[in-house]
């Protein structure tokens, strides 16, 4: 295990800003791309603050990752810019119309070629909610991952991570290196580059791999290692709750309650008050009645 990060992979995923409206395509398996607004996923933005806090407490490289066609450079200059130091983008048309299984097995292979201390990136995808592909990589790779990470220290040989957990809850989780941490969005800000650093990362090299680089065989990825299928987008249809308008000579917090319980009134029910023996003996033959305590023998 090593004490300090001496290199951090960080992988940048392109989302859809889910503020403008989404139309999906004839056939109803996809969405259009007319009119989308792509960019990065925030909570990757916080992971890479965060690898660029430790690289600057302990010194260390960044290299930023990012899977998709050339668009997705935007997304690496804008890591270049915010300070990391190498920028790789993985394309092939191959790759396409995969499912987590198969994006898995090529973000295991990154792992197994760039061969990270750190492997950072979002616990959530703002347009999809969760994204297993991390999670599976490493177990994959067989190293530990940690989920909902909000922050990371390393200090004398020893990774603590805090995490978020449920009910507003923290807890402190120890770990090795190599090891894959999945921030919160929430988890910091992300900083804001300099024009001066964003006119230079326009110059830096960003590095192109393929099928060939990789070493992977087509089988195995995008729709040929799929092993989920592929299933119709539609939207979610509301269903409306009829309220019934409470009584207005009823008093406020009844009326409130009325509200609150969408107009369904509460069953109606009797209590029965019996001594003890007498409530088991009628418990006894209800049992009985209904055939759960088998038949005695005679």
């Amino acid at each position: 295990m090593t004490s300090k990060p001496n290199h951090i992979v960080v992988l940048l995923r392109e989302t859809c800003d889910p503020r403008p409206p989404v139309r999906l395509t004839a056939d109803g398996f996809g969405v259009r791309e007319r009119g989308l607004r792509r960019i990065v996923n925030p909570a990757d933005l916080c992971a890479l603050e965060q690898a660029m806090q430790m690289v600057d407490a302990h010194n260390g490289t960044v290299t930023a990752v990012a899977i998709g066609p050339e668009r997705v450079d935007d997304h690496l200059r804008l890591a270049l810019s915010m300070g990391a130091q190498r920028a790789v983008r993985v394309w092939s048309s191959a790759i396409t119309g995969g499912d987590h299984v198969a994006d898995a097995r090529l973000v295991e292979r990154l792992i197994e070629i760039l061969k990270p201390d750190f492997m950072m990136t979002g616990h959530r995808l703002v347009d999809r909610g969760a994204d297993p592909v991390p999670a599976l990589a490493s177990a994959r790779s067989g190293i530990p991952y940690v989920t909902a990470a909000l922050n990371v220290v390393c200090d004398n040989g020893s990774v603590e991570v805090l995490r978020k957990c449920d009910r507003g809850a923290r807890q402190l989780v120890g770990t090795i290196t190599p090891c894959t941490l999945l921030f919160e969005e929430a988890c910091c800000e992300p900083r804001y580059p300099s024009q001066v650093a964003l006119m230079a990362a326009l110059e830096m090299p960003i590095e192109t791999w393929g099928i060939a680089e990789l070493g992977l065989s087509v089988a195995g990825l995008g729709s040929h290692g799929a092993v989920l299928g592929k299933e119709s987008c539609s939207f979610p249809r509301s269903k409306p709750k009829r309220v019934v308008t409470p009584d207005a000579n009823l008093p406020a917090f009844e009326r409130i309650l009325a509200l609150l319980s969408g107009g369904i009134k509460p069953r109606e029910g009797k209590l029965h008050v019996v001594a003890a023996n007498q409530t088991a003996e009628m418990l006894f033959n209800i049992f009985q009645d209904e055939g759960l305590l088998g038949r005695s023998e005679k």
